[in-house]
């Protein structure tokens, strides 16, 4: 994969996306075949579809605060708009993508106001100037690794700390500090510092993975705008500790507001000459929510489709144009400079029931949607207890976005960590907690998330695209009645969800039917009606 095609994906962008005539436009510019260019083209959300510029979230926590009441009022005005996956703004739902801005909380007043002019829907967007709600307020801003409230910080104290220390004595400290990945797998990030640097090849790259499209998550989005220090200055030193000289920051394409910080970031600690002999590189992804699995981000990088690669080999072994490669998520390495200034032990004292503080997300029936920093292992009741209590009677809650299913409230007074998620046949993930009370019906709730699924499979696999796609289908005609010999059927979901958990290539597939079983265990009273 060379340059010219690597940049395929930005000059679609530039052009407007897949409009007639595009794919053979760059194809002339780039030299790379025009088959090529529109295959790339056409995998990409943002990059289709050019001439809808309004986009409505349906993900869970937008639905129930309204989010198909405003897409029909769009519709209704002449708008031209379309629904979406996730836009990481459940906080502050219904949110809408206006061409790449994404406008939080909008009502169908804010409709009939644009009066069929979609450039006059609500012109506030999500920005530092009305970042969704952060806490709790903390005396004492040591018991945080983050510190979201904090102010930046350009000084590169900890990147100075690490420049004096041997690589080694480095990862020795994230190993002590028992840092687990938090996107979602928990995987020791230790591990993956020492794979790297055990491989012979010199040539290494460190990639943050800030393509965050779960539902329900939105840490990495408040991290990136409020603690943009952190995060460049945690990539540069993890480039320093493998060796490596060049660090792409990928951003997912709705991220318009925080890639416009990092840029700004990374030019104020330029400006004081803090790395010299590391290279930052921004990308923005185009709407792919399987790009947040990190060898589909690779290939996206390279300039293919985001389509995950067969394992092993490793991003650590064979990553980046083939070359080892770091991978973290935003909220992993933003815990890196607090280990290296405070040390491993400082850190792994700050969890509860496992190592280190853990940005939270919740949204749904609280009263205070937002992120809170708080000791990882707090329970569901604690975290709602931040975020101003429950609306309404707790029924059911989601622990870690769509991808962890479904668990009763009866489990919300249990240790929100990896282990005890783990145990109870959930996920922690990326910690994008979901709170539905006694009003919501669960069929519906899944529903939404087998629907997300089916929209963002990739299609590499047959078990994950055809099961995504049946499942989809079956509880749609239970919740519709149409149940009959040649419709698909709910029995046939636990041969369904084996099939695809052991068949697919990546987590999506394997995850995916975890929101119905789920529910069918846990409620198995809504299905039988």
């Amino acid at each position: 994969m060379n340059k010219k095609q690597a940049d395929v994906p930005d000059l679609l962008q530039i052009e407007g996306g897949l409009n007639s005539g595009t794919s053979r436009e760059v194809s002339q510019q780039t030299g790379v075949p025009e088959a090529h260019v529109y295959g790339v083209g056409s995998f990409f959300d943002l990059l289709t579809d050019t001439d809808k510029k309004v986009r409505v979230c349906t993900g869970l926590s937008c639905r129930m605060a309204g989010a198909d009441q405003v897409l029909q009022a769009m519709e209704d005005a002449g708008l031209p708009a379309m629904g979406c996956s996730c836009l990481a703004a459940c906080d502050r739902p219904p949110a809408v993508l206006r061409d790449r801005d994404v406008l939080p909380a909008v009502s169908v007043e804010d409709v009939v106001r644009s009066d069929g002019d979609w450039t006059r829907l609500l012109p506030e967007i999500v920005s530092s100037d009305n970042l969704g709600h952060v806490g709790p307020e903390v005396d004492d801003p040591d018991t945080m690794a983050i510190n979201l409230l904090g102010q930046a910080d350009w000084s590169g104290k900890a990147f100075g700390k690490a420049a004096k220390m041997r690589p080694e004595e480095i990862i020795e400290e994230i190993e002590t500090s028992g840092l687990q990945g938090r996107g979602g797998a928990g995987f020791s990030a230790s591990f993956k510092w020492n794979a790297v640097c055990s491989e012979k090849e010199t040539v290494r790259y460190v990639v943050l993975n800030g393509d965050e499209s779960e539902p329900g998550t939105f840490k990495d989005r408040e991290i990136l705008m409020r603690r943009p220090d952190r995060v460049i200055e945690g990539l540069a030193i993890a480039a320093y500790t493998i060796g490596a000289r060049d660090v792409y920051l990928y951003l997912r394409g709705e991220f318009a507001f925080p890639k416009a910080v990092m840029a700004k970031a990374v030019a104020e600690f330029e400006s004081h000459n803090i790395f010299p002999d590391i290279r930052f590189h921004m990308h923005s992804g185009q709407g792919a929510y399987i790009c947040g699995e990190e060898t589909a981000l690779l290939e996206a990088l390279e300039g293919k489709r985001g389509m995950p690669r067969l394992r092993p080999p490793y991003p650590t072994e064979y990553g980046l144009w083939g070359k080892p490669t770091l991978i973290h998520n935003v909220e992993t390495i933003a815990c890196v400079p607090s280990i290296i200034l405070r040390g491993g032990d400082w850190f792994r004292n700050l969890g509860r029931t496992e190592a280190g503080s853990k940005v939270y997300c919740i949204s749904g029936h609280v009263e205070r949607p937002g992120v809170y920093e708080l000791p990882l292992g707090v329970t569901l009741d604690e975290l709602v207890e931040e975020a101003g209590g429950y609306i309404g009677a707790p029924k059911a809650f989601s622990p870690g976005g769509a991808s962890s299913g479904f668990l009763p409230a009866k489990y919300r007074d249990q240790p929100l960590d990896f282990k005890t998620m783990d145990g109870l046949g959930s996920l922690l993930g990326s910690a994008g907690v979901v709170v539905l009370n006694d009003t919501v019906d669960m069929k519906w709730s899944v529903s939404q998330q087998l629907r997300f699924f089916h929209d963002e499979s990739c299609g590499q696999c047959a078990p994950c695209r055809i099961g995504t796609r049946y499942l989809h289908e079956a509880l749609e005609n239970r919740i519709c009645n149409r149940e009959q010999d040649d419709k698909p059927h709910l029995q046939h979901t636990e041969d369904v969800a084996w099939q695809m958990g052991e068949g697919s290539i990546c987590g999506l597939g394997q995850i995916a039917a975890l929101p119905l079983t789920s529910a069918q265990k846990f409620f198995p009273e809504e299905f039988d009606e």
